[in-house]
């Protein structure tokens, strides 16, 4: 199944039903008093998050979905039937906005999770609701209110603790098939993964955590070049970010081009993503011929520290963690796991030497 993450759909909540004008007609009753029923109340359009759905590409066949109309009452102050509601499920992490002004409406975030996007109309009153002593044979009900109309945009963003990004082929599907159960395709081309991806991973100790595979990001993907803003917006419901980087393409001469690269992007998009947590994460260390590169990028990384450390004349960032792995080999990734553990559930996780 192809991931759909966006779609744009009409709803259309049910209009109330008209309240009956009917006055009492029975053998040896003279006088009949006013006896119409109340109209039906209109449908409501309501959203739902079901843990079993996985994508938007229903609503992306689907362009209109509308609830019932109320019916109107009738004589005998009997009331008209209720529109039923019409419930859209969606997959946990889906973002409801007004497609028309950009307004921000739901977010649905918790399995089971409801909302009432669009109210049904109130079904109208009948003529016997009018009645009073000085007007006792009312002649008028009332119309039933309108539904509403939406122009909805949907999208959905992955809701994982720690997602991966990197450029293409620095081993992110490799790493995510290694350290939980999920199967992503993996090959040696640029863009192997197109669609984003999630595993569950058990360490140790501590609570089990997702990891998202970010598919690759690179140069001007805030501006939708490559994959672009399509998957750079999964990043944002992320925890922490395992930068990721094929330590065997490290430029000795300027070692910190792929981090800088990601993170400028992360910056053009948002101001959130350039201020989450990060860890970074050389892969491929089973390479020949990486020693070197490796001793470049700390020591490039270590001086950018220092440096922006002396700009900011701030003492309270700590400098930053490189883990080196091969997710080829599992090399390191245990010691990954362990440490993710240790920031995702935010307690002291005794390590095994």
């Amino acid at each position: 199944m192809k991931f759909i993450d966006e779609a744009i759909i009409t709803v259309r909540s049910g209009n109330g039903g008209a309240g009956c004008v009917s006055f009492r007609r029975e053998k040896f009753i003279e006088w009949g008093g006013p006896d119409g029923g109340d109209g039906g109340d209109g449908g409501s359009v309501i959203f739902r998050a079901d843990q079993g759905k996985r994508t938007l590409v229903d609503l992306r066949r689907q362009k209109i979905i509308t609830a019932p109309n109320g019916t109107s009452g009738e004589g005998r102050k009997r009331h008209g039937r209720n529109g039923a509601d019409q419930i859209i499920d969606v997959p946990p992490g889906t973002v409801i906005t007004d497609a028309d002004t950009g307004s921000f409406i739901a977010d649905m975030t918790e399995p089971g999770q409801q909302y009432i996007v669009a109210q049904g109309g109130m079904g109208g009153r009948g003529n016997k609701r009018f009645a009073t002593s000085t007007n006792r044979a009312p002649r008028h009900a009332q119309p039933g209110v309108p539904g509403v109309e939406l122009l909805l945009k949907l999208e959905l963003k992955l809701l994982a603790d720690v997602g991966i990004v990197g450029l293409p082929n620095a081993g992110k599907s490799t790493l995510v098939s290694c350290i939980s159960s999920a199967r992503p395709k993996i090959a040696d081309y640029p863009f192997t993964t197109l669609n984003p991806s999630i595993g569950m991973v058990q360490p140790e100790f501590g609570e089990p955590f997702a990891v998202a595979d970010i598919p690759g990001l690179i140069e001007g993907a805030h501006d939708g070049t490559g994959l672009g803003i399509q998957f750079l917006k999964h990043v944002e419901r992320t925890g922490i970010l395992i930068h990721l980087i094929d330590s065997s393409q490290v430029n000795p001469e300027s070692p910190l081009d792929a981090l800088s690269l990601i993170n400028r992007e992360l910056s053009l998009y948002s101001d959130n993503l350039a201020q989450k947590e990060q860890v970074i994460v050389l892969n491929k260390i089973d390479l020949t011929d990486t020693e070197s590169k490796i001793s470049a990028f700390k020591s490039a990384l270590s001086k950018k520290y220092i440096l922006e450390k002396d700009v900011l004349e701030t003492t309270d960032k700590s400098p930053p963690q490189i883990l080196m792995i091969s997710a080829a080999t599992g090399k390191g990734t245990r010691e990954l796991i362990t440490f993710l553990a240790q920031k995702i559930n935010k307690q002291s996780i005794p390590v095994n030497e």
